[in-house]
């Protein structure tokens, strides 16, 4: 492995050490070999502190020793670099330092704003230049953003793209794990160490993208999740991809985040939209009116990047076919008036009171169509009269 690779690695490890130090590094001559030797007023000279300098001094040759310890023999040729994480991972499992001068660093992140200098990565490397879209959204969707977010993810999964998104609660986890039901390719990018499982109860989805995906993180191994590392994460997700999709956000939503950075990565945004009396579509309703595409179905997504379709798949896909995708689920072969409080139920639980309320019919109509829905198993009734999706 390249000299520089392991310096760059051990500066990103480095106590006092932060994204624009390194800038500021890279800005007066580059990473260097020479940097194994020096000395507090050489660190300065490049635009170190004062402070982080001498501790440069004293202890940057003990970090340059943990990364290169890490590396396995066989590795150390190469700029793909090993180790495991007995905590947390098996022993197929290897976590990879890719630099960003590596020849592996994926391409479309030199284009984000803050390109990480180094990537934590376990899994498959090949996805990192697949042709990707990122799908993200809100910690707490209805069940029309979760169906919505499956069925994109799929048909997204079968045309042959890869599918980033956050591993966050939510719409990240319905997508990664619509994906892999299809045989799919996902990649997680982390808000915390690459061997941080979080949320704590994804620990089974980590394992499966790790098995089948890509796991990426900036933040070394270990690193404790803080809410600050999020926003900081959506930028290379949104720099990874094509483009974005936004499922359900509210106004202030964290997924608006990644849309921003994907307009400044100068990637494409797209917004899916929802009742406009739910708070969960506000967000994705602002970006249609800012000029985001609107998105009903996977071909809208598609149809602006054939070019990068597998030959063949293009021909497969149509709107007409993804379109009746929606409608041919588990609420396939309802009435009307059953897809109606379906779709009602969809933006969440809602009372017999409200229901009538919102559709003026008669108690006994709406009580018989309730419990048609309770007999195909497309809703259950809780304590109080409130009826939810299943």
């Amino acid at each position: 492995m390249d000299i520089s690779n392991i310096v760059l690695a051990a500066l990103h490890e480095s106590e006092g050490i932060g994204w624009k130090t390194i800038e500021r590094i890279m800005h007066h001559g580059g990473i260097r070999s020479e940097m194994l030797h020096y000395r507090a007023k050489d660190w300065e000279a490049c635009g170190v502190g004062v402070e982080t300098a001498h501790h440069l001094e004293h202890n940057f040759m003990l970090t340059v020793e943990s990364v290169t310890n890490r590396m396995s023999d066989d590795d150390m040729n190469e700029p793909r670099q090993r180790y495991n994480s007995a905590s947390n991972l098996t022993n197929d499992q290897k976590i990879r330092i890719i630099t960003a001068l590596d020849t592996l660093y994926p391409q479309r992140l030199h284009s984000s704003s803050q390109p990480p200098w180094v990537l934590y990565a376990i899994g498959d490397l090949q996805l990192m230049e697949m042709p990707s879209i990122a799908m993200v959204g809100t910690r707490l969707p209805t069940a029309y953003g979760k169906k919505v977010a499956a069925v994109l993810a799929e048909e997204l999964a079968e045309a042959g793209f890869a599918v980033v998104s956050g591993m966050a609660r939510g719409i990240d986890s319905v997508v990664h794990d619509a994906v892999l039901a299809r045989d799919g390719r996902t990649i997680a990018v982390l808000g915390g160490g690459i061997d941080v499982v979080y949320p704590p109860e994804n620990r089974s989805l980590y394992e499966d993208i790790a098995d089948k995906g890509l796991i990426l993180s900036e933040y070394p191994p270990g690193t404790k999740v803080r809410p600050g590392f999020f926003p900081r994460r959506n930028r290379i997700i949104a720099a990874l991809a094509l483009g974005t999709v936004v499922v359900e956000a509210d106004a202030r939503s964290g997924s608006l985040i990644t849309a921003d950075m994907a307009l400044e990565a100068g990637r494409d945004v797209f917004s899916v939209p929802g009742q406009v009396t739910s708070p969960k579509s506000r967000g994705t309703l602002d970006l249609i009116k800012q000029g985001a595409k609107m998105v009903t179905c996977g071909a809208d997504i598609i149809e602006e990047y054939e070019i990068w379709l597998p030959k063949g798949i293009k021909d497969s896909y149509n709107k007409e076919r993804q379109e009746d995708h929606f409608a041919a689920g588990e609420n396939a072969g309802l009435t009307n008036d059953e897809l109606e409080i379906y779709h009602r139920l969809e933006q969440g639980p809602g009372s017999l009171d409200d229901l009538l309320e919102q559709t003026r019919w008669d108690f006994g109509h709406l009580h018989s169509v309730l419990l048609s829905l309770i007999i195909k198993k497309q809703i259950t009734q809780l304590p109080g009269a409130i009826y939810k999706i299943i």
